[in-house]
């Protein structure tokens, strides 16, 4: 079993955080597991991944997350929903309860670690948390210093994790939650209490590269990105369950990242050194880099449900639809050296619509392309959470990711049409969820199909095909594509009932015009003039 490296002073330095007992830093993923079996932290699936279960919280509790009000930056940070303010002094009065907690535990875990591939915009974090398997999370997650850039880490942001630790009503937060995800940019502290869902460590690490970048005229992006052969870049945004990780893992294009990374004027850099799938009926045959990651020594499964002998059942959802595993990089064959790669060739907006009624692949204009960023449109169906219905419910999350930003959306937005204009990326919206009718009607997209269309688009090859435009999305739809069949490529020709997709179609078009009442004063006219209309 690796022992602690450093005395408190040195782990602790810049957290704030004071203990009298040795703390476990920077220890490597054999000496991580081996304190949390020791701890009871979890089990081992028979592949010898680390297996947690993380209790009430299985996903990101978005309610629960505060920013500090601090006067230095309050005037530009997006104030709502999103970003719920959080009155300084309380910002002080919670973080300081969180650090005396830590610092009254018996042990705890650091991890000192990079955000941002690209040396020029990478930051300094130190998470500390009382879990060795949190801080393994932390360590396959994020980017790891060489051993020589360790001695004398200085932290640029700190994570403060008090998973056990439930927050109180004179702290700011909801007063019948004791969840608190608490952010002050100012101060350069994140603080959570009161959930085990690792995946707060992650976006909230997010969130702060969404406030630091555009300052430095890097966007930054919910998205993952995969580079060919020849340098041509690709970027696939999404919600989750679009299939961003899923499509970017393409063993006949290198992985640059699955979720987060900045495109700045030299190329696109990866902000994390690791993956974090929802394997929910994880497929062998389909996905085979991602099963192949989940199932050996070093990845972290949270809520993941195995028999007694530690054989994944991946179909098994009893405890989330959202079962998670995070592993580093380097544990899919073919990455990007470095988590680096040149300018964007190709930009895919994934949709996953229930309805049923979104063509397969679409080209899209700049404006078009605008457009659809800022609608971030999906669609969820029942069992992917609580309280949904029978019937599809849409979802519009500007930029393919409000939760995470903190300035408001049309910063974003505005630089992503800069960007696409100086370098002329091809925009293409794509369809990863239903044809041939609605959920409970149709049926799932073939992943064999997406990818066909995908590789045609990106090798260039598709932009060549004959185009019509839909009459209800205004979309230039290919005609044929080597691969896919006709009535597969225009999605009213897969359903039987024709009049029940054109009610379908109008009643999504009338959804997005609805969204677009958010965002419209925010936008050029020719973005106005290619949003969707309903018929007179």
């Amino acid at each position: 079993m690796n022992t602690p490296q450093t005395v408190p002073a040195q782990a602790l330095a810049g957290t704030g955080v004071t203990a009298s007992f040795d703390v476990h830093a920077n220890l490597t993923a054999a000496g991580l597991y081996a304190h949390a079996l020791r701890r009871g932290e979890g089990r081992l699936s028979a592949d010898g991944a680390f297996m947690a279960v993380t209790g009430v919280h299985t996903g990101r509790s978005v309610a629960d997350k505060f920013v500090a009000d601090d006067p230095e930056v309050s005037k530009e940070i997006w104030w709502g929903k999103v970003n719920r303010k959080l009155d300084p002094a309380k910002f002080d009065a919670f973080t300081a309860d969180v650090r005396n907690w830590l610092g009254e535990r018996q042990e705890l875990f650091t991890q000192d670690l990079y955000a941002g591939a690209d040396p020029e915009h990478r930051i300094k974090v130190r998470l500390v948390t009382t879990n060795a398997w949190h801080a393994l999370f932390a360590r396959n997650m994020f980017i790891r210093p060489p051993v020589e850039e360790l001695e004398g880490f200085t932290p640029d942001f700190t994570i403060l994790h008090a998973p056990e630790m439930e927050a109180r009503p004179e702290h700011g937060g909801r007063p019948d939650s004791g969840t608190l995800i608490a952010l002050s940019f100012a101060k350069k502290i994140i603080a959570i209490a009161g959930t085990s869902y690792a995946g707060e460590i992650k976006k909230s690490i997010f969130t702060v590269m969404n406030w630091l970048l555009p300052a430095k005229g890097v966007l930054p992006m919910h998205c993952s990105a995969n580079v060919g052969e020849k340098g041509d870049t690709a970027l696939f945004f999404g919600l989750s369950g679009t299939g961003k990780t899923t499509l970017s893992s393409d063993p006949e294009r290198a992985l640059i990242g699955d979720d987060e990374h900045g495109w700045s004027d030299k190329g696109v850099f990866n902000f994390e050194g690791g993956c974090y799938a929802k394997v929910i009926k994880l497929s062998q045959e389909a996905e085979p880099q991602i099963w192949n990651a989940s199932h050996r020594f070093g990845a972290v499964l949270e809520n993941v449900v195995a028999d007694e002998r530690g054989n994944l059942d991946l179909d098994n959802g009893s405890l989330t639809e959202n079962t998670r595993s995070c592993y580093p990089i380097e544990f899919i064959p073919n990455t990007a050296p470095g988590g680096m790669a040149g300018l964007p060739k190709n930009v895919v907006m994934l949709t996953a619509d229930a309805f049923g009624v979104l063509p397969p692949i679409a080209k899209l204009t700049p404006a078009q392309a605008m457009y659809h960023f800022m609608s971030g449109y999906t669609a969820k169906v029942a069992g992917t959470e609580k309280g949904l219905g029978k019937e599809p419910q849409a979802t519009f999350s500007t930029c393919f990711g409000a939760p995470f930003l903190p300035r408001h959306p049309e910063v974003y937005g505005k630089m992503l049409a800069d960007l696409i204009a100086k370098h002329g990326a091809q925009v293409w919206l794509v369809n990863t969820g239903w044809t041939g009718g609605a959920y409970g009607t149709g049926h799932r997209m073939s992943i064999k199909h997406t990818r066909a269309l995908l590789r045609a688009a990106l090798d260039g090859s598709l932009a060549q095909a004959q185009f019509v435009t839909d009459p209800f999305f205004g979309l230039a739809v290919p005609q044929n594509v080597p691969g896919v069949p006709a009535e597969v490529l225009n999605p009213r020709d897969s359903w039987a009932d024709k009049a029940a997709y054109d009610k379908q179609a109008k009643h999504l078009v009338s959804l997005f015009e609805k969204n677009f009442e958010t965002f419209a004063g925010a936008v050029s006219d020719e973005v106005k003039a290619a949003a969707l209309k309903s018929a007179a």
